[in-house]
């Protein structure tokens, strides 16, 4: 910048009052506290008296950017020393103690015993130099533990061992693994696909079952084939199908629910999201025997093509998911201990257990808590209540005859049964 023609404290007064700063432009810290210096020394600011030097002040403030409080710091500098120098950077340096040699031993002994953890590693390079009079080992042997790492972390190491990392599967941090615990309230389902078969390399439709845990409310769905795009709008349409709040969901580690997609679709619902944990094969239990009693017992194991799933879809929303809430009774077992095994509680299904999921609801403790915001049970029981068990049933069965009627003709409903 060029400011020599500014000399007196009434330039700057006049200056700073008018706003005609000239154009400063700092180069580097460096060059802005020599230009600070050089100004200290050009008005005589150590003999001016306190108003000059607050202009002065305001003018180093106005030119620099720098606050007050730095560049009261640079003023002090200047009347202590005369010199307002940048504070050079000393780096703290440790004295080397393990060099190139100690490291091609801690390389050579990694690679004899195929990466041991850094404690054994450690031990095995103590017995080198006690043990087995290997001189040479005597200061390597001396690393500790965490440090033996830093040297395997060094680039002398890293240049000295051939080591092959096999590829390891990416880790998917999506669902808790762990047990639902409802604690007696509806909402936490446990769900799992059923395929259709394969036939002559052609993949067959997917049946998407969820139940709930406590009441035995089942959804079941179906999507031509296992996508992203399919299984959001379907899970969906499940989930608002529950006349409760949906509150946990668990699948197995299958990858059509443990994806972002899903999770984002639970979070959003505020939906607790978990899923099996390794070495307990009857985490999800309760829907794999309903994948047999109900999805195999209804539709079969012949193959259906992906292109029917629209015609499932109708067969379970229209009919068999009301058939299996308000028609159809399940067991719900009772804790009992066990008298041979003390202290052991076992299961046992009573007459008096045998309910509908509906039943089972409606007989829970404040049950009307559970229901979603304008759902009653008065609406719920027009439902359950307009037909009876038999008669709906037999209207299912029609509507299942139809279906497959549809979808095999011209194969007949009973050669699709007996397949």
């Amino acid at each position: 910048m060029n400011d020599s023609h500014i000399n007196t404290v009434e330039q700057v007064k006049d200056i700073l009052k008018y706003g005609n700063l000239p154009a400063f432009e700092v180069v580097s810290k460096k060059e802005a506290y020599r230009w600070v210096r050089e100004n200290l020394i050009k008005f005589s600011y150590l003999t001016l008296d306190r108003k000059p030097r607050g202009i002065i002040r305001r003018y180093l403030i106005q030119m620099t950017g720098y606050s007050r409080a730095q560049i009261g710091r640079l003023i002090s500098k200047y009347k202590k020393t005369g010199y307002i120098r940048l504070k050079e950077y000393q780096r703290n340096k440790f004295e080397r103690i393990y060099f190139y040699e100690d490291i091609q031993l801690l390389a050579k002994t990694d690679e004899a015993h195929q990466f041991l953890n850094g404690s054994a590693t450690k031990t095995i390079l103590q017995r080198q130099h006690k043990v087995f009079g290997k001189k040479e080992y005597e200061n390597i042997s001396k690393v500790s533990v965490s440090h033996l790492y830093n040297l395997r972390d060094s680039v002398p190491y890293k240049r000295m061992v051939k080591r092959y990392t096999p590829t390891k599967p990416s880790v998917v941090n999506i669902g808790e693994r762990r047990k639902p615990e409802p604690n007696g309230k509806p909402g936490y389902l446990r769900v799992d696909t059923v395929h259709q078969g394969d036939k002559e390399g052609e993949k067959g439709v997917y049946h998407i079952n969820t139940i709930d845990e406590v009441t035995q409310f089942e959804i079941v769905g179906a999507v031509e084939k296992i996508s992203e795009i399919l299984m959001e709008p379907m899970l969906k349409l499940m989930l608002e199908a529950y006349p409760f709040k949906i509150l946990g969901f668990h699948p197995d580690n299958g990858s059509e629910f443990i994806n972002h997609t899903v999770a984002k679709l639970l979070n959003k619902l505020l939906v607790e999201f978990t899923k099996n944990r390794p070495r307990h094969t009857n985490d999800n239990a309760l829907v794999e025997g309903k994948n047999g009693s109900i999805v195999r017992k209804h539709i079969g194991y012949t193959h259906i093509k992906q292109e029917h799933a629209e015609k499932l879809n109708r067969l379970y929303f229209g009919y068999l998911n009301n058939y299996l809430n308000y028609h159809r009774p399940c067991a719900f077992p009772t804790e009992i201990e066990d008298k041979k095994k003390k202290g052991k509680i076992k299961k046992v299904y009573l007459q008096k257990d045998y309910q509908t999921p509906y039943d089972k609801l409606k007989h829970l403790e404040n049950a009307k808590q559970y229901l979603k915001e304008g759902v009653t049970f008065e609406k719920l029981d027009k439902i359950a209540y307009a037909k009876d068990d038999n008669e709906y049933a037999e209207i299912v069965q029609k509507k299942k005859e139809k279906m497959f009627d549809e979808i095999f003709s011209p194969y007949s409903i009973k050669e699709h049964i007996s397949n």
